[in-house]
C-alpha cells in the first residue's frame, strides 16, 4: 500500500483503515512501526495531498500560484536542468556503502531500494533526493521503522506539499493537518536560523533565468518570421497613404507573380538592400552563451560539461580528465558529503555512517592504476590480492560491499 494511498484514508478496495496499519510489506509484524497519524490526515482531505485555494477577497490582479508537484522543474531553462540533471545522475550512480569508525561493513536492504513501492531502485531514490535539494531542499519521510526506532523504508516528499514553520527557534513541519515533525528529514542546500526553509542557487538566479528564457523566445519568434525584411522601398517624395498602399500592392502582386525574376520599379521608388543578419546575430549567441554559462557555473557544473564554451580554450585529453576532478572536488563531494551526513544521522546509529563511492567518476586509466599499484605493492603499503579485490577480479567481500552488494 503507498502513501497517497494512506493519505487518502484508503485500502485498494476503497475501505478506510483503522487502527496501526504497520509495514505495508509485513502488517503483522509489531516491530516495524508505520505513520498511522496519516490515517487521521487522510480523513480531512478528499483528495490525495493538500490543494490550497484563494481565499475570500483574493485579488483579481494577483495571479493564483501554481500548485503543480512539477511547478519548479518545468519552469527551469534547458541549461539549468541539464545542469542539474548531470549533477543528480552522477551521484545517484555513485554505489552507496555503509561504514562503521572508517571500516566498511555489510550493507542494509533499504541500500538497494529504501521504498519499492515507488522506486525501481536506489538510484531513483537517489536521483530525486539530489534533484530537491539542487532546487533548495529536500525531504524524506519514513514509512515503516525497525525494532530499533530508525526508519527501514521510507521516500522523498515533494516540498511544496509540506509546511514548515519557526516556533521557539525550532522547526515544525506538517503535513495537511498532520504533525510529522519528529518523523520527517529535512536536508537544506543553504539556511539561516531565521528561516525554516531552504533556498537553492537558482534562486539567486532567476533574473538571468528570465534573460535566458527571453533570449530563447526571441530567437525562436526571429526564426519564425524569418527574421529582418532583406529590402525595402524608399521614394523622395511625399505620398498619401493610398499611394503607398496601391504602390505596395503592386510590388507584392508583382514578385507574387513573377518570382525569381527581375524587379522593375517605376515612380521614382528606389530598392535598398538591408544587411543581411548571420545565424549568431539573429540568435544573440554570445550574450546567451554567457547567460548560460553563468548559470551552469552557478550549479557547480563546469560549462565545458553541458556543452558551453568557457575559458578553458582548447582542451586536451589531459586536461578534460582534470576537469570531471575538478567538477567532483569543487560540487559534487561537498554535494555528496552534505546529503549522506544528514541522511546517515537520521537512518543509522552512531558511529555508523554512509557514503558514496566517487571512485568511478575520476576512476584514471587502467595503465595509471596498473603503476599505482605495482608501486604501492613494492613499497609494501598493499599486496597483489588487494589490488585485485580494488580491480574487481577476485571474489573478495570488500568488491561487493564498496559497491552495495550483500556478503
Amino acid at each position: 500500500m503507498s502513501f497517497w494511498t494512506w493519505l487518502k484514508g484508503e485500502t485498494a478496495d476503497g475501505v478506510t483503515p483503522n487502527g496501526n496499519p504497520g509495514d505495508p510489506y509485513n502488517p503483522g509484524d509489531p516491530d516495524m512501526v508505520d505513520i498511522s497519524g496519516l490515517t487521521d490526515f487522510a480523513e480531512t482531505r478528499a483528495l490525495p495531498w493538500p490543494q490550497p485555494s484563494p481565499w475570500s477577497g483574493y485579488p483579481s490582479s494577483w495571479s493564483t500560484p501554481n500548485w503543480d508537484v512539477g511547478h519548479q522543474v518545468k519552469s527551469l531553462v534547458d541549461v539549468a536542468w541539464a545542469c542539474i540533471d548531470l549533477n543528480s545522475s552522477v551521484l545517484s550512480s555513485m554505489p552507496v556503502y555503509r561504514l562503521r569508525n572508517g571500516s566498511i561493513i555489510k550493507s542494509l536492504p533499504w541500500m538497494g531500494n529504501p521504498d519499492p513501492t515507488v522506486y525501481a531502485s536506489w538510484q531513483e531514490f537517489a536521483k530525486q533526493l539530489f534533484w530537491d535539494y539542487h532546487l533548495g531542499e529536500a525531504f524524506v519521510l519514513p514509512m515503516a521503522h525497525d525494532s530499533d526506532g530508525y526508519p527501514i523504508r521510507f521516500r522523498v516528499i515533494p516540498p511544496w506539499l509540506v509546511e514548515v514553520e519557526l516556533n521557539g527557534g525550532m522547526r515544525e513541519y506538517r503535513l495537511g493537518s498532520l504533525d510529522v515533525t519528529k518523523e520527517i528529514l529535512h536536508i537544506r542546500y543553504q539556511t539561516t536560523v531565521d528561516d525554516p526553509r531552504g533556498h537553492g542557487p537558482l534562486e539567486s538566479a532567476a533574473d538571468r533565468q528570465v534573460t535566458i528564457g527571453l533570449l530563447q523566445r526571441y530567437t525562436q519568434s526571429l526564426a519564425e518570421t524569418g527574421g529582418v525584411p532583406l529590402y525595402w522601398l524608399g521614394i523622395d517624395r511625399k505620398i498619401s497613404q493610398s499611394e503607398a498602399t496601391d504602390m505596395m500592392d503592386r510590388w507584392i502582386e508583382s514578385r507574387t507573380r513573377y518570382a525569381g525574376h527581375p524587379a522593375l520599379i517605376s515612380n521614382g521608388a528606389t530598392l535598398h538592400q538591408a544587411k543581411t543578419m548571420n545565424a549568431s546575430e539573429i540568435s544573440l549567441l554570445e550574450m546567451t552563451q554567457f547567460a548560460e554559462a553563468r548559470m551552469a557555473i552557478l550549479l557547480g557544473v563546469p560549462p565545458f560539461l553541458v556543452g558551453l564554451p568557457g575559458a578553458t580554450g582548447s582542451l586536451t585529453y589531459s586536461n578534460i580528465e582534470q576537469l570531471f576532478g575538478f567538477h567532483d572536488r569543487s560540487s559534487l563531494r561537498p554535494k555528496a558529503n552534505a546529503v549522506m551526513a544528514a541522511l546517515s544521522g537520521w537512518v543509522l546509529p552512531g558511529p555508523q555512517t554512509l557514503e558514496l563511492n566517487r571512485d568511478d567518476y575520476t576512476r584514471p586509466s587502467l595503465v595509471d592504476r596498473a603503476n599505482s599499484y605495482k608501486t604501492l605493492i613494492e613499497c609494501g603499503v598493499m599486496t597483489p590480492d588487494e589490488a585485485r579485490a580494488m580491480e574487481r577480479l577476485s571474489d573478495e567481500p570488500a568488491a561487493s560491499r564498496i559497491t552495495g552488494g550483500m556478503d
